[in-house]
């Protein structure tokens, strides 16, 4: 029999831990690509093996980092209660729940990891449930594993839970049920934003049109999503209208950062003289950077097409006690663009562009080249390659960047290394 040591249990606990919480990051970076999440998911794969040898201490182990309050813990302990099937394990998981966001997105994740089924039966349960959280967990996880509720799923469309109904909206969406798109559309005049955001993210994948105003007027808003109403409103209109839109953000400097990312949307090589005098400006030149990659395919790094980081940029937060600038850099991961160089680069191959052609990452956009561009793209172009495929043919499901790697690999015909 092996000699159980703590330490390295600890160890194995730790690191997937924290190799969760990059994960969590890294499968909306800029940088990072499908072999890269395939590294960092097999990393945790490992360590998950580790507490696995080590039966009920890797779980306790696991356990006492929540009783710390180190929320990361529950993802770890959650994949070793499901597994196991040990119900009094998941009740205790599942008890810790109800007052935390962190923990119902551990629970979430672990469920999303693990095979489909071995967990089909714990999600029939919580679709079942009289709490509205464990609800949300069961049709979250359901959705990512692109595996329909199905009553459940209504039921939570018409309930009185805001943040249930706000999932249940987005799971129609990423399923493509068409025959659920009159109760998507009830919730666009929606009081909670997040269930009107919901609602027309969801209606623009199903092709309703009238999703775009709703949308529009989201990315006015002090929300966390909206960018991502932004460009999905920019990738749903055609291009005469989504041309104008983004001519009046430009227009208006509090919506400037919105009418870069709104450019690399559009994809129309028109756009790329004025994406290149936005690299001019200190809070846009990054950001302006990565559209023009959206459309030209050019990687600024790798081309060294780099700079130097502009005169003038601030970003917080600092190590000043009284400095109130407390935001992280939402760029930080983003080269620094030489516009001189980019603008040579521009000149020379401007010839293999056509204006008015919508562009991803340096081709039109096309239903191959979208499927091949999430084999090799970059997490937010793969991402803006699944919009485009949905967003093309309504009714199919999203094709989900955010599952783990390997089974990622599996979907696209890819050879899975674990």
């Amino acid at each position: 029999m092996n000699q159980i040591i703590p330490e390295i249990v600890s160890q194995h606990a730790e690191e997937a831990s924290f190799l969760w919480l990059l994960r969590n990051a890294v499968v909306y970076a800029p940088h990072y690509v499908l072999a890269d999440l395939v590294r960092i998911d097999n990393r945790i794969e490992s360590h998950l093996d580790g507490l696995r040898a080590n039966g009920e201490s890797g779980l306790t182990i696991c356990k006492e980092l929540l009783g710390q309050n180190e929320f990361e813990g529950i993802f770890s302990a959650a994949i070793l209660s499901f597994e196991t099937g040990d119900n009094s394990r998941i009740q205790t998981i599942l008890g810790m729940e109800s007052n935390s966001a962190e923990l119902c997105r551990g629970v979430t994740s672990a469920l999303a990891w693990l095979p489909y089924v071995l967990v089909e039966r714990h999600l029939t349960r919580l679709l079942s449930d009289s709490s509205p959280a464990l609800r949300r967990i069961g049709i979250a996880a359901s959705a990512i594993h692109r595996k329909d509720p199905g009553q459940a799923l209504v039921d939570a469309l018409a309930g009185e839970d805001s943040l249930l109904r706000a999932r249940a909206l987005r799971a129609v969406g990423e399923l493509g049920r068409m025959d659920l798109l009159s109760s998507v559309q009830k919730n666009l005049t929606s009081e909670d934003d997040q269930c009107r955001f919901s609602a027309a993210w969801s209606a623009a994948l199903l092709g309703d049109l009238n999703s775009v105003p709703v949308l529009k007027a989201i990315a006015g808003l002090d929300v966390p999503y909206k960018e991502q109403a932004t460009t999905v409103a920019f990738r749903r209109m055609d291009l005469s209208p989504a041309s104008q839109w983004q001519k009046e953000l430009a227009e208006n400097p509090e919506w400037a950062r919105l009418a870069v990312i709104g450019a690399g949307a559009i994809g129309d090589p028109t756009l790329i003289p004025w994406l290149l005098e936005q690299m001019r400006m200190p809070e846009l030149a990054r950001v302006a950077g990565e559209s023009f990659t959206m459309i030209t395919g050019v990687d600024i790094a790798y081309e060294d097409l780099e700079g130097e980081q502009l005169e003038g940029f601030e970003s917080g937060p600092t190590e000043d006690p009284e400095d109130e600038n407390v935001e992280m850099d939402t760029d930080e991961n983003l080269p620094w663009p030489n516009r001189a160089l980019i603008q040579k680069w521009w000149n020379n191959h401007r010839s293999n562009f056509q204006n008015g052609t919508r562009y991803l990452i340096g081709k039109p956009i096309a239903g191959d080249w979208l499927q091949h561009v999430l084999r090799i793209g970059r997490q937010r172009q793969r991402a803006a390659a699944a919009l485009e495929l949905v967003l093309r043919q309504p009714g199919q499901p999203l094709f989900e960047v955010r599952a783990p790697g390997f089974r990622q690999q599996q979907m696209l015909g890819l050879k899975v290394t674990r």
